[in-house]
């Protein structure tokens, strides 16, 4: 059921009739399509929508119409949207953001005093008081990443997620409940094999490009030119570790990039480059509540591969009444 709740969190019913689409992790965005015949005022800015106990919602930001198709579209950031567009900064004085402490409580230090209103009003995004019994000592954020990012990354250190919901608590105005969750790894739980009767597909890329040799801006003798090696770990450095009959080289010409920004996109082009694995299966066809950040694998007896990915994005999607989940595994195209 999807909810429609005023910009106080005051319910006003569910929306009847409606197609709806929310894409948690990868624009992070919502959709609810309605018919125009259907359309009422409180279908507009700043209104919340969203299906009680689960992360499928946001805040109507965006307002479509269209007289042609006979719809009207609203649209906004989905919650985990919100998180990517607050920003962790260094204090002043400092090169890095870091923090020490249970992980809860970090995160509520970081996150609810982002989300007040403008007059002081409480945050509408909760970190529970819960003590998880996992703590992080000095943890250094990435200089300028978003809180998503940052809060991601540093939960992953520690074998956690993020648990995302909105959830409604009696006489009282609904929040986003937010907490931190062991990562859960299917893969070693559950033996997934064609005998499963569940289709997957694996590709192991094992001669893939090692040495990038980037040759930028400048003529001749004095163009600039930077070798990037892939290392045994998968890293990329500026020691070569391949050689000889291992060693698989390319060049990779950049001449409109600035000599600063350089290293940083030949290396984002090595690792397009690079040994890879793809690992793509029907996570919807097991059945079982798999979340972003979750670990999910699969074996080949015929071939003796095995790959396991995590969960990097759930698309869920209300059309016609009927209910549908598509899940994205790291690594793997849209």
């Amino acid at each position: 059921m999807v909810i429609l709740a005023d910009p106080n969190r005051k319910e006003l019913g569910s929306i009847q009739n409606a197609n709806v689409t929310v894409d948690l992790n990868g624009n992070r965005n919502f959709s609810v399509q309605i018919a125009r015949s259907n359309w009422i005022p409180e279908l507009t800015f700043s209104y919340f929508v969203y299906i009680p106990g689960t992360e499928y919602g946001g805040i109507i930001g965006q307002v479509l119409t269209d007289t042609t198709l006979d719809y009207v579209e609203l649209k906004g950031h989905s919650w985990r949207g919100r998180l990517a567009k607050k920003v962790i900064e260094p204090p002043a004085g400092q090169d890095y953001k870091k923090v020490s402490g249970e992980l809860h409580a970090v995160m509520k230090e970081l996150i609810e005093p982002a989300f007040g209103g403008n007059e002081g009003t409480d945050s509408i995004f909760y970190v529970p008081d819960t003590d998880t019994g996992v703590t992080v000592s000095n943890y250094q954020f990435d200089r300028y990443c978003t809180l998503l990012d940052g809060i991601t990354k540093m939960l992953k250190s520690k074998g956690y997620r993020l648990q995302i919901a909105f959830r409604r608590n009696a006489g009282e105005p609904g929040k986003v409940f937010i907490e931190a969750v062991p990562i859960v790894d299917y893969s070693s739980e559950i033996e997934l094999s064609k005998d499963c009767q569940l289709n997957y597909t694996m590709e192991d890329i094992r001669d893939g490009i090692n040495h990038l040799v980037v040759t930028g801006k400048g003529e001749l003798q004095d163009r600039k030119v930077l070798h990037l090696y892939v290392q045994k770990n998968g890293s990329i450095g500026k020691t070569q570790y391949y050689t000889g009959l291992d060693e698989i080289a390319e060049v990779y010409e950049n001449t409109s990039t600035e000599t600063d920004e350089l290293e940083e996109t030949s290396r984002e082009k090595l690792q397009e480059l690079m040994n890879k694995q793809t690992f793509k299966m029907d996570v919807a066809a097991l059945g079982i509540d798999v979340n972003i950040g979750d670990i999910v694998g699969g074996r080949d007896y015929l071939t003796g591969m095995y790959m396991s990915k995590p969960v990097e994005n759930i698309t869920y999607s209300l059309t016609n009444g009927v209910e549908a989940k598509t899940y994205k595994l790291e690594g793997e195209e849209s």
